[in-house]
């Protein structure tokens, strides 16, 4: 489990079905086998040093995310799993990809900076303003929920530890709704088939 607060910027070194990115902070402390959010992607360390760790991806994870436009020199949001004793500074983030993106705009505000991406329906019911949203691997709060796209507000601090403010329109950002609002989606989805809503379907579901 992640809680989107970014760690550290890496970049990609090689690509393939094996990724190598490279890292300085959250190799200090790295294991085989250790989750890393990349761009929000849970992914699983296979090999490692004090400057960068070896990943692998399916092709199922280039085709669901925006790991299939990047390239060598790309940069990438890092977080490590958060540890039980550690601060719960974002939101809960499973690090599973619910679908991608498009940057269509950003807009100055002040000293924060709009950014609206645009997005299928199926993502966007899971989107409320005030809700919680992940964009490659950036826990933020939803600032209004439109038609075919939403927005968030990019404080000076985000906008400087992350990547999102180095993109441009038209380029694939990766998006993971909250948690909740898909196990509630889940459920009502039964509820609305005339399924019952009793222990052993909470149990299956995960409660």
């Amino acid at each position: 489990m992640f809680t989107g607060i970014v760690e550290e910027i890496g970049c990609i070194l090689s690509t393939g079905s094996s990724l190598r990115i490279s890292a300085n902070k959250i190799t200090e402390d790295m294991h085989i086998g250790d989750s890393i959010a990349v761009n929000g992607i849970c992914l699983t360390v296979t090999k490692f040093d004090s400057k960068s760790f070896t990943v692998d991806a399916m092709p199922e994870t280039f085709k669901r995310t925006s790991l299939r436009g990047l390239s060598i020199g790309s940069r990438l949001n890092l977080e490590r799993a958060m540890p039980a004793n550690g601060r719960f500074g974002g939101h809960i983030v499973s690090g599973h990809i619910d679908g991608t993106g498009v940057i269509s705009s950003y807009r100055n505000d002040g000293n924060a900076i709009w950014m609206t991406v645009k997005t299928d329906k199926e993502i966007l019911k899971y989107i409320a303003p005030k809700g919680s949203v992940t964009i490659d691997g950036v826990s933020l709060t939803v600032v209004d929920n439109l038609k075919d796209s939403f927005s968030v507000s990019l404080i000076p601090h985000t906008s400087s530890i992350t990547t999102l403010t180095s993109h441009r329109p038209g380029d694939l950002v990766n998006i993971e709704t909250d948690v909740l609002a898909k196990y509630i989606g889940h459920l009502l989805g039964y509820e609305k088939d005339n399924k019952s809503l009793d222990m052993d379907f909470l149990i299956n579901c995960g409660f």
